[in-house]
């Protein structure tokens, strides 16, 4: 008894690293593999699921958790709800394919995914004001998600006065090719304690 370390009342701070290198490494690496769907490079959908997943889904709530720790609303929000809309994209095509029975599959309406895909243009649209004030390539990320939705939406009601499934294959490959660049400025300028890979300085304060 005597022996016995007393450690109460001890205050034990535990540091979390900034997790958006990893976030948005996800969202750039499966909005990659999802547009060269859209765009025609590949077909179908079974080996989009995967990285919609695990890259899409569980990557980017790795980062929402995390931000959460570190009180980053804006992080936070973000990686939750793209991070949970990658699960349910990736469980709807997993019932348009059949892979939860005929009668689901029998049942699918495109036009309550457009209807999601709307909810999460809104949902876009306001993280778009307060991306103002990050940075130009993080603001510039979320301005072409709002093009995406946008064009998914029209896609999925069957608007045909223009190409929207391409529209959106390309505004996804746009995010990729963004996002790879947000990431590697997050890991090389955070590696190094200085800026390397330029930003850019917040739009609005």
């Amino acid at each position: 008894m005597s022996n016995e370390n007393n450690i109460v009342g001890t205050n034990v701070k535990i540091t979390t690293a900034d997790p958006s290198a990893l976030g948005v490494f996800g969202l750039a690496m499966v909005t990659l593999v999802a547009s060269s769907q859209k765009l025609g490079i590949t077909s179908g959908y079974s080996f989009v699921i995967p990285w919609a997943l695990f890259l899409g889904s569980a990557a980017q709530l790795i980062a929402c958790f995390n931000d959460f720790k570190l009180k980053n609303l804006f992080g936070a929000t973000a990686f939750g709800g793209y991070g949970l809309f990658w699960l349910a994209v990736a469980a709807s095509w997993l019932i348009k394919m059949g892979a939860f029975g005929p009668e689901l599959a029998a049942n699918v309406d495109m036009r309550q995914l457009g209807m999601a895909f709307i909810g999460y243009l809104i949902f876009t649209l306001y993280l778009t004001v307060a991306a103002l004030n990050t940075n130009k390539v993080l603001f510039a990320v979320i301005f072409m998600i709002n093009i995406l939705f946008a064009a998914l939406a029209l896609d999925a009601f069957g608007c045909c006065c223009a190409p929207w499934g391409k529209i959106a294959g390309v505004a996804e490959l746009m995010i990729s090719l963004t996002g790879f660049y947000l990431s590697a400025a997050a890991v090389i300028n955070g590696q190094y304690g200085r800026e390397i890979l330029p930003l850019g300085k917040k739009m609005w304060s």
